[in-house]
């Protein structure tokens, strides 16, 4: 297991992309819609920022993401009352599950695969 991302819930994408860009130095790799949200990545060296827009925001605006290889065996070992959502199968392959931690902090486990 590895970290593969942070994740944030933005009001105005184009603009938080611009402030990434401009004061940080972050690139886009990607863009995606999921589930009535698009979600670009930006990237600064080894490091993956997410940022989702399309809903209004949560109280729970960030998540953490870390990128498995087994995505089946991380969801074995976790009880199934801390299961958010998914798992989910995205656009580009990767496939996704969300699970509550103690802190009701959001973790993401994400294998990511080929198309």
């Amino acid at each position: 297991m590895r970290f593969h991302h942070y994740a944030l819930e933005v009001n105005n994408l184009e603009k938080s992309i611009a402030f990434y860009q401009k004061y940080l130095g972050f690139l886009e790799e990607s863009r995606m819609f999921f589930m009535g949200e698009e979600i670009v990545f930006l990237i600064l060296g080894d490091f993956r920022l997410e940022l989702i827009s399309g809903h209004q925001l949560s109280d729970k605006t960030a998540h953490i993401c870390f990128e498995v290889s087994d995505l089946a065996k991380v969801i074995s070992r976790f009880d199934a009352s801390l299961k958010i959502e998914g798992p989910y199968k995205l656009e580009n392959g990767w496939e996704t599950v969300f699970y509550e931690g103690p802190n009701q902090e959001i973790l993401e486990f994400l294998q990511v695969r080929a198309v």
